[in-house]
């Protein structure tokens, strides 16, 4: 199972003496070696795979006592001895503060963070491991002791004597940053389309009819999966503790619960779903299963002894063994990747042999064969883990604190360049029944980079909708579906993390670096290059019956795409959601692709209908990029340009670029526009396919414009004339305000007081200060100030691409 790495750097990128090498590797990278016999390592380590870069343009001066080197974001220095604080330091250049900004050897300096190996037992935040990027503009991994990668394919330690380092001197270009990271250590794999949709995971013994008809009553419910997760129970637990010890470890299945293992797989297979079960390596093979005596054979053992075999990530025969003989029969069956569940520390037989790191490098590899798109799920083993998707985040406590934490893990762990993972949604244990928790918590989910619920052995800890009051279902049920209507959207940025080394979510310093509130939110992200989301986290307020949270509106105008809210940007700010939503705003020239269904299909299809919102006020574009799901398509994908230009109103769907073979021929294309104003035009709104009148269904509902054209030939170029620059349309203030007193807990004479004032043709401050003199409680206040200051004036939208409202 060969890797193709490029360990060996082009010899214009080096400076070496007698014991120290420095190898500039891009503009703001550079690899420093100190080796006191002068050997120097060229192979692959699991950081680094690729050092052949293309030459950067630096200068080298040679100062007799020390050498400089320069480069247009950094200036080494050196005084050619050993590695020490006083005679190595990297200066960043440009953008930020020199005195901030020299990273001296020996000094670990300030972070924004990474990640961290697990979220096991979290209840609420951890400390995390650091990143490659900093407000100071420089960051170290030191890779001294990171396993090397053989010519042949297995791995090799080493002990750390000899120093081995990659300072990252990007200063606040976080985005070029880990850009550089992933051209060093290997890119993201493209995901499997269906790995973006629901996944349902739960630890419970189902058997076989039970777990199908949850499946059913799912579909019957409108709830799309694409995901069938079984946890250990699929195999068997109950064994001899004395004879054989823990039944976690187990690789044959229960045949009480699952009589017919190939035909339940291929039910769920019927259904649309890809399967995953759960596997803990950790104590190897014992007698009591039934691969024992194949496993012997394999490794020349004999079977009547009844010993057991131990789990050796640093013996190469066994590995291969744990594969061929363990999994192959599994994967027959109908298995499609594994959740491989390693709980049992980074030791090894071998010192520097991390048995979570061998597991995921080689379940992914192996996943690989017979031409598949590669996926395994496993826990988080340090840098250079992003080639491994998907993260398991682990067993966390059941909290407000869990999920309060999780939008800022998240999103932070774009900064080591991890941005698939996986957490069990709505928390895995202890805790106590919380239904507005758990909705909050679904709602976090459908934007994270994978939703997956899940949850724990107690019988009381259900994830299934139906199980929570009326409200809950129904907003849960919503987003669920959202999800799937989302997959062409985020399958785009699943292209997109793969090609250009870009999260799915990122913190807004990524996009914003210079604005010290983008700092300040480290709970808002980019979910992708379209959203900007800010999770409710924190209960409701009892009176308000509304979630809060607060938001910094980068600089432009924002729409809340799920509430249709009209926002000015540039500030601070809080935000009110009932249980119904979330804040998820796009800027003006924003460009959304949904799946076209309200209920979507179980699996990652390529939907026949496709709806797109645009938020009109700039110009905008949006690549589609669709694939056949092979491993070769990612390489091959077709593209759909969608763009929207302002000044004529013109929306256009451009015929796909590439290979096309595999979309469907024929499509209906719904564009929406939220927020549009009226105007005496709207009757003239028209459709063009290759430029000729088409019919097409309009409709305007909810402050919404929706245009729909059905059975479009794949090939074809649509336009959608809406008339010159055309307006978002100002918030219905009395609306608004009437629904969210209404709602609210208080006395009546009170409702009708504040909405008075409100309303009143008074200048806005004189109501707001007028507001201030009723000394309302602060969410109250702070929920009607909202609406009143949401679209108070107009700026051009800066999107977090930096290239105005043109995403990417």
């Amino acid at each position: 199972m060969p890797l193709t790495p490029r360990p060996t750097a082009d010899p214009r990128s080096v400076i070496e003496g007698d014991r120290y090498r420095i190898t500039v590797l891009t503009d703001g990278l550079v690899r420093l070696e100190y080796a006191e016999d002068g050997v120097f390592e060229d192979r692959a380590s699991m950081l680094a795979l690729h050092r052949d870069l293309p030459v950067p343009d630096f200068r080298v001066t040679d100062h007799g006592t020390h050498l400089e080197i320069r480069t247009d974001r950094c200036r080494l220095t050196y005084d050619k001895g050993p590695f020490t604080t006083s005679g190595l330091s990297v200066a960043v250049l440009g953008g930020v503060s020199i005195y901030h900004s020299i990273w001296r050897y020996g000094q670990d300096g300030p972070n924004l963070g990474g990640t961290v190996r697990t979220l096991d037992h979290a209840d609420g935040e951890v400390p995390l491991e650091p990143g490659i990027v900093a407000r100071e503009g420089y960051a170290v991994l030191d890779d001294s002791r990171s396993l090397l990668l053989t010519d042949d394919g297995w791995v090799a330690p080493r002990d750390g004597s000899r120093t081995d380092l990659y300072v990252f001197a990007y200063g606040h270009d976080y985005t070029e940053a880990v850009r550089a990271f992933h051209a060093l250590s290997g890119p993201v794999p493209l995901l499997p389309r269906w790995a973006l949709g629901n996944w349902w995971s739960r630890y419970h013994r189902y058997t076989d009819d039970e777990y199908l008809a949850l499946m059913e009553r799912f579909e019957a419910e409108g709830l799309p999966f694409s995901v069938a997760v079984l946890d250990m129970d699929w195999h068997v637990v109950d064994i001899d503790a004395k004879k054989y010890g823990s039944g976690w470890t187990g690789y044959t299945w229960n045949h009480e619960l699952f009589p017919d293992p190939p035909a339940f797989l291929d039910r769920l297979h019927e259904h649309g779903l890809r399967v995953t079960l759960n596997v803990h390596p950790a104590d190897g093979v014992r007698a009591h299963e039934a691969s024992y005596a194949r496993m012997c054979q394999a490794l020349g053992r004999d079977p009547s002894s009844g010993d057991p075999i131990v789990f050796d990530a640093a013996d190469r025969a066994f590995l291969t063994a744990y594969f061929d003989v363990l999994h192959r029969g599994l994967e027959a069956d109908g298995v499609d990747f594994w959740w491989v569940d390693w709980q049992s520390g980074p030791y090894s037989r071998v010192a520097g042999i991390d048995p979570l790191w061998m597991l995921n490098h080689f379940h992914f590899l192996d996943n690989a064969r017979d031409g598949r798109r590669p996926l395994t799920f496993s826990r988080y083993a340090g840098p250079g883990s992003h080639r491994y998707p998907i993260g398991f985040s682990g067993d966390t406590v059941i909290s407000w604190e869990t999920l309060a934490f999780q939008p800022r893990f998240t999103a932070t762990a774009a900064n080591i360049g991890y941005g698939w993972w996986s957490h069990d949604i709505g928390g895995h244990m202890l805790g106590a029944k919380d239904d507005e928790l758990a909705t909050r918590w679904v709602q976090f989910g459908v934007f994270s980079p994978v939703m997956r619920l899940h949850s724990s052995s107690n019988p009381f800890t259900t994830k299934e909708p139906w199980s929570f009051g009326r409200e809950h279902q129904d907003a849960q049920t919503a987003f669920l579906r959202l999800r799937h209507r989302l997959i062409p959207y985020l399958h785009t940025m699943n292209h997109r993390a793969a090609a250009e080394g870009i999260a799915p979510l990122r913190p807004l310093y990524h996009g914003w670096p210079e604005a010290p509130e983008a700092y300040g939110h480290p709970d808002q992200y980019t979910f992708g290059s379209q959203l900007l989301v800010a999770p409710v986290t924190t209960p409701r307020d009892a009176s308000t019956r509304l979630g809060t949270v607060p938001v910094w509106l980068p600089p432009g105008t924002w729409v809340d795409v799920l509430s249709d809210t009209v926002y000015t940007g540039d500030r601070e700010t809080e935000m009110h959601r009932d249980i119904a939503t979330i804040p998820v705003l796009a800027p003006a020239g924003a460009i959304v692709p949904l799946d076209g269904a309200e209920v979507p299909a179980n699996g990652g299809y390529l939907p026949e209908h496709l709806e797109v919102l645009v938020i009109v006020g700039e110009d905008g574009a949006f690549t589609l990029v669709e694939d056949d799901g092979s491993a070769d398509g990612g390489e091959k994908p077709a593209r759909t340009p969608l763009t929207y230009d302002q000044a004529t109103g013109v929306f256009t769907i451009g015929a796909p670029q590439g290979p096309t073979e595999f979309l469907p021929q024929h499509r209906s294309w719904t564009v929406t526009f939220p927020c549009l104003q009226r105007t005496d035009e709207a009757a003239g709104r028209a459709v063009t396919l290759d430029g000729e009148h088409a019919d097409a269904d309009f409709t305007h509902r909810d402050g919404r414009v929706s245009i729909r054209v059905d059975a479009v030939p794949l090939g074809t170029t649509v336009r959608v004339h809406l008339g010159a620059r055309p307006a978002l349309a100002p918030n219905d203030i009395r609306s608004r305000l009437f629904t969210r007193l209404d709602a609210v807990q208080c006395a009546y004479e009170l409702k009708s007081r504040i909405l008075d004032i409100a309303l009143s043709d008074k200048p806005l401050h004189v109501r707001l200060s007028h507001l201030v003199a009723l000394r309302l409680e602060a969410p109250l206040h702070s929920a009607v100030a909202e609406i009143l200051l949401a679209d108070a004036g107009t700026t051009t939208a800066v999107s977090p691409e930096g290239n105005g409202s043109k995403h990417a």
